[in-house]
């Protein structure tokens, strides 16, 4: 069980920062009108409870005991909402508890569901004759990896490159994958795709 409090000073400077990035909630700020909200980002596999408690200038917030907040795995929460002084710059800290033990009386609020980036960036390259690609890209873009993707039709000089390593790319049925940086030309499906990231 862990269970974490981190103390922050903040001065806003822009509509959308991202602070903490060595916690396993990270704290998003943007700002909505004269609102700026913060949100608790989860990128982790495991739910959180999580509270903060916001101090500074220039900004209004609600006089509510703060509360612990369930944050779902893979999700983003709104935790708080100030309102900011006209023609006032906000400077605020906050103190932020985090704990893995969850509670069954933390707040459950709407969340968002947030793509991650995995130990092993993915690279799709769509091939021109890829028959069976929408049975292999519809899962992993339902899934919770972030990837990119390259349609070699649309890029011949890509296409070439790729054909070095690949000479049957022309008539592939399947898309080619490049997981942590190696092609796998031999990936046929979504599940192939997932032993393949798991592997050491």
């Amino acid at each position: 069980m862990i269970k974490r409090i981190v103390v922050f000073a903040l001065i806003f400077t822009c509509n959308l920062t991202v602070f903490g990035q060595e916690e396993p909630i990270q704290i998003v700020d943007e700002t909505v009108a004269n609102r700026l909200m913060l949100y608790a980002l989860n990128e982790t596999d495991t739910d959180y409870d999580v509270m903060i408690t916001v101090d500074g200038s220039g900004f209004r917030q609600s006089k509510a005991k703060p509360r612990m907040t369930r944050v779902p795995a893979t999700s983003r929460v709104q935790i708080a909402r100030l309102m900011i002084n006209r023609g006032e710059n906000p400077k605020y800290t906050y103190t932020l508890v985090v704990n893995d033990s969850l509670s069954r009386r933390a707040l459950r609020r709407e969340f968002e569901l947030v793509k991650i980036a995995p130990k092993k960036p993915i690279t799709v390259y769509i091939t021109q004759n890829c028959m069976k690609c929408d049975s292999i890209m519809q899962p992993l873009k339902d899934s919770k990896w972030q990837f990119d993707s390259h349609n070699l039709a649309e890029k011949p000089e890509m296409a070439k490159q790729l054909k070095m390593a690949v000479p049957e790319l022309d008539v592939m049925e399947t898309p080619v994958f490049s997981i942590g940086g190696l092609i796998f030309p031999e990936v046929k499906n979504y599940e192939e795709l997932m032993e393949e990231m798991t592997k050491e």
